[in-house]
């Protein structure tokens, strides 16, 4: 007789729980440098390699290297609808997407609001492949098995999830102002011209690999991926070529927060929770995936999970979005185009504000602010703070809290009404969870709310970026080419 438990799904947890919002809020981990940390094993990329704030600096100065390798899904679409398949799935357009460029994948529910973004690589004529947050990856999974199109699917899943602790490629992102000079060395000569999102051929050494335009900290460089099999020669042939450059190791803890400085919104609350749109996900979905292990935090509390959604629009991703082509969320993004939207924006908190709130860990009081960990402050894997105007009232969201040497300033990323998105606004961050640690099931400290000020600034925040993707025709919230 089988004792194996029954298979739960998404929609069997959610008719068995009295909320979903308490349930993700009650899901561990609640500790930053656990929960990045955790996504990359010790043994391949170490929390640091230096330092973070030595890391951080190499991407502005020198050269970083980012280790992608273990933390993300790839997913292979394979078959003759494979191009109108993914085309389907996305917002933006695939119009002139050759063998060996890529594209966003900007995937939306049907109600409109966003599940998540991926790089979507063209690998050969029918082969397509999905890097990116598990939620988007899976996105795809499902709509493959559930829709008529002609493709296969073939996953590659991240080093938690992956039994066979090999992946197909390795992939490191090297970039900072002296990558390129790195790179043509090693290529033995001038590389070829990449224009953004476009890949070629170049060496490393006595290897090959494929360069791919595209940045993370929002610096010159190329992703450079192999075979897995090259994995460790090519990283320890960057190491020693690239020292003489002032190359670092990028550690996990410096590595998730490139996307502070680059503006990335990385993982939304995914719209899958409600709306009948996504009722067969929910139905699909296994206790494995990333809907059911996700954790929620932050000053943010809404007994509605859709409170916490976004639409394309609320986080830049307007100007990409192309109503020439049939795809999943068209008519309701057709239907708000013109409505007002909240605008994404970086958030500087206030620095005397932020001492305050250290200095309280001082004190002799049980009555204290929840600590800020430096580098990286989220509480949950999704963290929502609450924005508000002088007044008190919520004007928009913040995720991804943290400090970054390079700004020397503790920042989020945040959408905010149109009306507070102008740089130099004034608006206030609240600081805590609500409940006061309550919420979480005994993962954080008891602790109260506090409010700090904080200043809008562009997306992204650093001007080398901003720069950079000028120059290169991309338009700020999006890695999508103008």
């Amino acid at each position: 007789m089988s004792t194996e438990s029954p298979r739960q799904s998404l929609a069997d947890l959610m008719a068995r729980v009295p909320n979903i919002t308490d349930h993700l809020f009650q899901n561990a981990p609640k500790a930053a440098l656990t929960i990045y940390s955790q996504m990359m094993p010790g043994e391949g990329v170490r929390p640091e390699f230096t330092t973070w704030r030595d890391e951080q600096w190499a991407w502005r100065n020198t050269i970083a290297v980012h280790d992608q390798s273990y933390h993300m899904q790839s997913l292979h679409v394979r078959g003759p609808d494979a191009l109108a398949f993914t085309q389907y799935l996305s917002v933006n357009s695939f119009k002139n997407f050759e063998v060996g460029a890529a594209k966003q994948l900007v995937c939306c529910s049907p109600e409109g609001y966003l599940i998540g973004d991926a790089i979507l690589y063209r690998m050969a004529e029918d082969d397509y492949m999905v890097v990116g947050n598990p939620a988007t990856t899976e996105w795809v999974e499902y709509n493959a098995q559930s829709l008529g199109y002609q493709v296969t699917t073939e996953l590659d899943p991240m080093w938690t999830l992956n039994k066979s602790k090999k992946r197909e490629f390795y992939r490191f992102q090297v970039e900072g102002p002296k990558a390129w000079e790195l790179l043509e060395e090693l290529n033995g000569g001038p590389l070829p011209e990449i224009k953004f999102f476009k890949s070629a051929e170049l060496g490393l050494g006595p290897h090959r690999a494929r360069g791919m335009r595209h940045s993370m900290g929002g610096m010159p460089g190329l992703e450079i991926y192999g075979p897995w099999a090259d994995y460790k020669a090519v990283r320890a042939l960057l190491q020693k070529a690239g020292a003489k450059y002032g190359l670092r190791l990028v550690g996990s803890i410096a590595y998730f927060t490139t996307v502070i400085e680059s503006g990335w919104w990385a993982v939304p609350v995914s719209a899958v929770y409600t709306g009948q749109g996504t009722q067969g996900y929910r139905d699909w979905c296994s206790a494995q995936n990333a809907a059911m292990r996700m954790s929620l935090g932050g000053s943010f509390y809404s007994p509605n999970i859709a409170d916490y959604y976004l639409s394309p629009y609320d986080v830049n991703y307007g100007h990409i979005i192309k109503f020439d082509h049939d795809f999943i969320g068209r008519a309701a993004l057709e239907a708000i185009q013109n409505a007002p939207h909240r605008k994404k924006v970086t958030l500087v908190w206030n620095a005397d504000d932020v001492l305050a709130v250290m200095a309280a860990g001082f004190e002799d009081s049980a009555d204290k602010p929840l600590p800020i960990t430096l580098p990286l402050a989220a509480t949950a894997r999704m963290h929502y703070d609450r924005v508000m105007d002088k007044g008190g009232n919520t004007i928009g969201l913040a995720t991804y809290p943290g400090y970054t040497a390079n700004e020397k300033a503790m920042m989020s990323l945040a959408s905010v009404d149109a009306a507070f998105a102008e740089p130099g606004t004034e608006v206030v961050l609240l600081w805590g969870e609500d409940g006061g640690g309550a919420r979480s099931g005994g993962n954080l400290e008891p602790h109260r709310q506090v409010r700090i000020r904080a200043t809008v600034a562009p997306s992204p925040i650093s001007r080398a970026a901003q720069s950079y993707r000028s120059a290169i025709g991309i338009k700020r919230g999006s890695l999508q080419e103008v």
